[in-house]
């Protein structure tokens, strides 16, 4: 087979801008898509161009799409120049001993925004963009685009049936073939026919002008799952007593879980009115990334019906997955319990109306449950909220991460990641070593450090485990956002 052969004619004809980006996507994917058919590279290329954030993190096309991401415009011309506050609101941490520099650093300059109004920090915290992952913040009839996230309402999805978990080493095969065929994972990645659903009607869609050409391809990967922390997963539900909450008798379950977001429609939302609030707002340094809409302004009324499809959008795309697998397995199930995160909500602090941002936070307002998973080893667990106002009604998202992405590469053997696997009995279908367990913090002692924000009322152990399988084996080292699925 003759090797790929680009030329820059080539790819401004689909719409890339002159250099440096044409040249660098010319390099990127002569030498690592040098056996694939032009075609096939050209449709990568297009994809790319539509979708840059949802491409940032991969290790090889992130070099790309970094080119097409919006720089900070030039300061003429902008609006308002904003400074922090001198003296940031309180916020309290749990569990700050299991948590990085950065992340605080974040949390400190998100706290002296003039909007703020309270915070908080979740065991689970690493840096991230604005907001660190694990950052939760009220602020005064304003949402932050990046205090949100750019997977918009990530969420989390459990499913528990009324099967003997034992059929999951008895039926191996089958339950593998389920995982295979009900979604798809990658950077991407689309189905060729749409699963018809009421979520891609909705008025939205043709009454603002950004998701008017987003609709087709969000029709498209309806119920697929993305790539990076992305999954779905069996395993062995164990519930030690009933809980009045959730409801189902003392014993052990099948359980299907979910973990993914709104895809590209959440992307190319989270990067239009991100750089609408940058134009609008200008902050210092790192704190740029904090940049705001009012609520009482277009954009920011635009932003938050947006947010809400998108939001929608994700919790469609599980339930199309969930119901694919309950179809096949012949029962419904005895309970679904799922929650979002990366997501800004309407609530209530001292009698006021603020506006509370959870950007990798599981929601714990009084009895309401959740998800709090912890890697493709470690256990996950079905909550309850105290509704601790200390908290601001929020807990852990998940274990998180304790190494990024590259040095997970760097420092993490196969022999090691895989004798893991082994040890805990897991069975991984797809994944790479950047999602390796000992990436992870260690999920008990986040549990320890937020008992006074969450009841345990459930355990979920993964036995069989579904996610992206095209990370390279090699993560090159580049600048990026290493924390996919923020």
């Amino acid at each position: 087979m003759s090797k790929l052969k680009l030329t820059g004619k080539e790819l401004r004809s689909i719409g890339y801008p002159e250099a440096p980006v044409v040249s660098i996507a010319m390099n990127v994917m002569e030498k690592n898509y040098k056996h694939h058919k032009k075609e096939d590279v050209m449709e990568i290329l297009k994809s790319i161009l539509a979708s840059p954030l949802e491409y940032q993190n991969d290790a090889i096309l992130g070099l790309i799409a970094e080119q097409l991401l919006p720089k900070a415009p030039p300061l003429e011309g902008l609006g308002e120049a904003i400074s922090l506050n001198q003296q940031g609101v309180q916020f309290n941490i749990f569990g700050s001993e299991h948590i990085e520099e950065g992340a605080l650093h974040q949390m400190y300059q998100a706290a002296k925004l003039p909007i703020a109004v309270a915070g908080a920090l979740m065991p689970d915290a690493h840096a991230g963009y604005g907001l660190p992952i694990g950052g939760v913040l009220a602020t005064d009839n304003a949402v932050i685009p990046y205090g949100v996230g750019v997977d918009i309402g990530c969420r989390m999805c459990l499913s528990i049936f009324d099967f003997d978990p034992k059929e999951l080493n008895n039926r191996e095969a089958f339950f593998t073939k389920e995982l295979h065929e009900a979604t798809l994972f990658g950077s991407g990645r689309q189905f060729d026919i749409s699963t018809p659903h009421e979520v891609i009607e909705r008025k939205e869609f043709s009454e603002i002008a950004i998701l008017k050409n987003l609709q087709g391809r969000a029709a498209k990967q309806l119920g697929s799952s993305g790539s990076g922390n992305h999954f779905v997963e069996f395993g062995i539900i164990e519930i030690l007593e009933k809980d009045e909450t959730l409801n189902i008798e003392a014993g052990k379950y099948l359980g299907l879980l979910s973990h993914s977001g709104s895809r590209a429609l959440g992307a190319n939302i989270a990067n239009h009115y991100t750089k609408l609030a940058k134009q609008k707002r200008r902050l210092p340094g790192e704190a740029n990334n904090l940049a705001w809409l009012g609520l009482d302004e277009e954009a920011g009324m635009e932003y938050w019906l947006a947010m809400n499809l998108a939001g929608d959008y994700a919790s469609a795309c599980h339930h199309v997955i969930h119901a694919k697998i309950a179809k096949q397995l012949g029962r419904k199930p005895m309970k679904m319990v799922e929650n979002h995160h990366n997501f800004a909500w309407k609530e209530m602090i001292n009698g006021k109306e603020v506006i509370v941002h959870r950007k990798g936070a599981t929601p714990a307002g009084k009895n309401v449950l959740g998800i709090i998973p912890g890697s493709m080893t470690a256990p996950g667990f079905i909550v309850k909220g105290k509704g601790e106002l200390a908290s601001i009604d929020s807990a852990s998202h998940g274990a998180g991460r304790k190494m990024s992405r590259s040095k997970a590469m760097a420092s993490i053997s196969e022999k090691d990641w895989k004798d893991e696997l082994k040890k805990h009995g897991v069975k991984l279908l797809g994944g790479g070593l950047d999602e390796a367990p000992f990436a992870y913090k260690d999920i008990e002692l986040v549990m320890q450090s937020q008992k006074a924000l969450v009841d345990v009322v459930g355990k979920f152990t993964p036995k069989i485990v579904k996610m992206d399988g095209s990370v390279p084996k090699q993560w090159k080292k580049k600048k990026t956002n290493e924390n996919v699925g923020e």
